[in-house]
């Protein structure tokens, strides 16, 4: 069974590096640009695991995890902060949105999978 990540962030170049680090894992991947795409892709395909960047256009990462924290749906889908807000108020307020992991950019693809194995409970498999 393939797990269904949502990934959202306004960087292309971002969705392409999580979409090809995670596909190989038996990962179904979808991308969302900016925070209102995100919010209706978990909508409508109840990820297992959203990878969600802070910093967005139109609404911040926090504000689309609390719009999906206050849907029966969405409020207990797993979410991996992946981004470049990684100060202590950043992190404490992730925290207390109820993150289940946080990557600082830059990132190595290796520190990525090895957090979304370790949230959805899979070993990644190695090359």
């Amino acid at each position: 069974m393939a797990y269904k990540i949502l990934t959202a962030d306004d960087s292309k170049m971002v969705r392409m590096i999580v979409t090809k680090t995670l596909k190989p894992h038996d990962c179904e991947i979808t991308e969302a640009s900016n925070g209102q795409e995100a919010i209706e892709a978990a909508r409508s395909m109840n990820p297992d695991l959203i990878v969600l960047d802070i910093t967005m256009p139109d609404m911040t990462g926090f504000d689309v995890l609390e719009v999906l924290r206050g849907e029966e749906a969405t409020k207990e889908t797993n979410v991996l902060m992946l981004t470049a807000e990684s100060g202590n108020q950043a992190v404490a307020k992730a925290d207390e949105l109820g993150v289940s992991g946080y990557v600082a950019k830059p990132f190595k693809p290796e520190a990525l999978l090895a957090q979304v194995g370790k949230i959805l409970n899979f070993a990644p498999q190695t090359a």
